[in-house]
């Protein structure tokens, strides 16, 4: 699964650091960083929680589909 570049990308469209987004979903941002560096999976309830954050839905994500 090459998500992570997207995960990458959409905080980056967002104006977001990752200790923010980490913060969001109560975590460290060490945590977050290994989700958007492809060392850790990511968890359905923080995929879930990426997608409200960015307004988008866990397919584009997790790149099954291109529409936002």
């Amino acid at each position: 699964m090459a998500c992570y570049r997207r995960l990458r990308d959409l905080r980056e469209d967002s104006d977001l650091t990752q200790t923010q987004v980490a913060a969001y979903l109560g975590m460290k941002q060490p945590q977050y960083s290994r989700y958007e560096a492809g060392l850790r999976d990511l968890p359905t309830d923080v995929l879930i929680a990426l997608a409200k954050l960015y307004k988008t839905t866990a397919d584009y994500i997790l790149e099954l589909s291109d529409d936002r």
